[in-house]
């Protein structure tokens, strides 16, 4: 195994493989594989296969000892009586906040020197905890394996117990739901990926607004790209409760089929990213969009001097790889501690991180806001 992190060969199980001509019988990738080693986590060695009745059928650091939060009203008017083409104009609570989740680093990596955000901004006022999945399988996440009530109560639970952990930061909900899954053979046009219906996107974000959360939808390219990608969903993207996410993990820039290889994005490619949401952002009058990059090895992402943030896109690192406490921590302080973009966030695996690596519990939040620096980001699998 390469010390850099560098894709390379995996061994992984097919479960209940069948004949995939049927166009309906499609492979969800989840991420429940074996768990990553430092610096580089093992692919998962498994997919699953899910047949559908048709795609547009509906399925199956420490504690702060802060005593208030510096909270930033994220409550969105009406579109027309809306201005978020002006700086925020509350620097001094930005920058506490800034400060706040750098948590005493001395390096002077962060907080990262950017310009102001545009009003409206959700970071770094609101800490988010999202629930990440996608409706068709049990297998790929929270959100799809529990019905939507208890997945809801379950999620408040998280919330409130990030509110007590750090009482200086506003938590908010989020639904994080993968959009556009890795597939396990080609499909149309040989992309080796599946686009969800919008029906499935339309009930996510209904379910969103049911507990006023945010949602986010999640690309994972396989062989396309997300100039491809990213434009098939600008009608969700134009709403101001939507944000995007894209998984480097499955990006298969080499050719090779998803699962077989840790994919990878260049700081370009992910610029185009962040390019798309503000023109998106400037044309509809948008408050700041969130954009969610995914990350576990170095080779995950290249050239991010290169990444270019700007006041209409919030950029997140998210740590999500999986295993014990302490690989966790490694990978976090190996790829994204030293390598600042912007904000950083933090997967928390419930199985994954508990009954395959023998631990009792997944990490709790005064464990994770003893990192530096503290993710805003929280993304429960």
């Amino acid at each position: 195994m390469r010390r850099q992190g560098s894709a390379s060969t995996r061994n992984y199980k097919k479960k209940n493989s069948k004949n995939c001509n049927d166009s309906r019988k499609l492979m969800y990738f989840g991420k429940n594989s074996d768990p990553m080693s430092l610096p580089m986590r093992n692919i998962f060695n498994a997919f699953f296969v899910i047949t559908l009745s048709g795609v547009a059928s509906v399925s199956c650091s420490e504690t702060s000892s802060a005593k208030q939060a510096l909270i930033a009203d994220t409550t969105l008017p009406a579109k027309n009586e809306a201005n978020f083409k002006k700086a925020i104009t509350d620097t001094a609570s930005y920058k506490t906040l800034l400060d706040h989740i750098s948590n005493g680093d001395k390096t002077g990596r962060w907080p990262v020197k950017d310009s102001l955000p545009m009003e409206g901004a959700i970071l770094p006022y609101n800490r988010i905890i999202a629930y990440y999945g996608n409706l068709y399988s049990k297998n790929m996440g929270i959100l799809g394996e529990l019905p939507k009530d208890s997945m809801f109560k379950k999620l408040q639970k998280e919330v409130a117990k990030w509110q007590a952990a750090d009482s200086m930061i506003k938590v908010i909900p989020a639904l994080h739901y993968i959009a556009v899954t890795a597939q396990g053979s080609p499909g149309p046009g040989n992309t080796y990926r599946l686009r969800m219906p919008d029906n499935q996107i339309d009930k996510v974000i209904s379910w969103a607004a049911e507990i006023n959360a945010i949602v986010f939808l999640d690309i994972q390219v396989g062989q396309s790209t997300l100039e491809k990608e990213i434009p098939q969903l600008e009608k969700y993207l134009s709403m101001p409760n939507v944000h995007l996410g894209i998984d480097p993990e499955f990006s298969m820039k080499t050719g090779k089929r998803p699962g077989t290889v840790i994919g990878t994005f260049d700081a370009v490619d992910i610029n185009y990213a962040v390019n798309y949401l503000t023109a998106l952002v400037k044309k509809n009058n948008l408050p700041p969009k969130i954009l969610v990059v995914h990350r576990f090895t170095q080779a995950m992402v290249t050239n991010y001097k290169q990444i270019k943030p700007n006041p209409y896109v919030q950029i997140v690192m998210n740590m999500d790889g999986w295993g014990a406490p302490a690989k966790k921590i490694d990978t976090y302080r190996g790829w994204i501690f030293p390598q600042p973009v912007e904000y950083t966030g933090f997967k928390i695996f419930y199985k994954n991180d508990t009954k395959r690596v023998n631990q009792l519990n997944e990490m709790q939040p005064e464990q994770v806001l003893k990192l530096v620096p503290q993710p805003i980001y929280i993304q429960y699998q």
